[in-house]
């Protein structure tokens, strides 16, 4: 039972440390990738962020020039200003009100385009924590293995050890009926000398007699 022990823990203590040192590993390696995920997320809102500042400041400047341009009449012109530079000033306006418009869309599309980007890291923060999940099941299932593995062993190096004292107490019981028999042989062959001994002094005094 000590030997199956000693074994035992032995085996435990080295398959729970090459665990450790995997589930190790494993947490640096999803720390790694989570971190980096992070840092890329980081930058691209950044970025999302100093592009929407910038449209935001180019809106706020067309939206200005648009809503000064009414207060300009023709009436208001000075006589040096002809047609030509009236008709130029509304071309500008009509411009910039292209631009505005423009700008207004671009504003819309980058909001579709960050809703899309949010739920993408959303989706892939999900399919990040997914994994996670999978590789600790991974994990846990090792452990479950490693532990019915060690049941089994233990109770196959329980089996051996009571086969070794079985085999230890037959050899005491073979050792005791050899001692046996030794000496039950050995009583034996000093009765067999005795008899001889007496059978030939009665054949001696036989033919003593014969002889006489």
């Amino acid at each position: 039972m000590l030997i199956s022990s000693l074994l035992g823990e032995n085996l435990f203590s080295s398959c729970a440390a090459s665990l450790s040192k995997y589930k190790l590993c494993l947490w640096h390696h999803i720390k790694l990738q989570a971190t980096k995920k992070i840092a890329d997320a980081k930058l691209a809102k950044d970025f999302q962020a100093v592009l929407k500042e910038f449209q935001k400041a180019q809106r706020l400047a067309v939206e200005r020039e648009a809503a000064y341009a009414p207060f300009i009449s023709q009436a208001g012109l000075p006589q040096s200003y002809n047609s030509s530079e009236v008709n130029n000033g509304a071309d500008k306006l009509a411009e910039q009100r292209t631009q505005l418009l423009e700008s207004r869309r671009q504003e819309l599309v980058f909001l579709d385009n960050e809703i899309v980007f949010n739920e993408a890291i959303i989706e892939e923060r999900d399919q990040g924590i997914q994994e996670i999940q999978h590789q600790i099941t991974e994990v846990n299932e090792i452990f479950k293995d490693l532990a019915v593995l060690v049941h089994d062993q233990g109770a196959m190096i329980d089996d051996i050890d009571s086969h070794i004292e079985n085999a230890v107490v037959s050899t005491s019981q073979a050792k005791g009926q050899l001692s046996k028999a030794a000496k039950t042989q050995k009583s034996n062959s000093s009765l067999i000398c005795l008899l001889l001994v007496i059978f030939g002094v009665v054949l001696l005094i036989v033919i003593i007699v014969l002889a006489a």
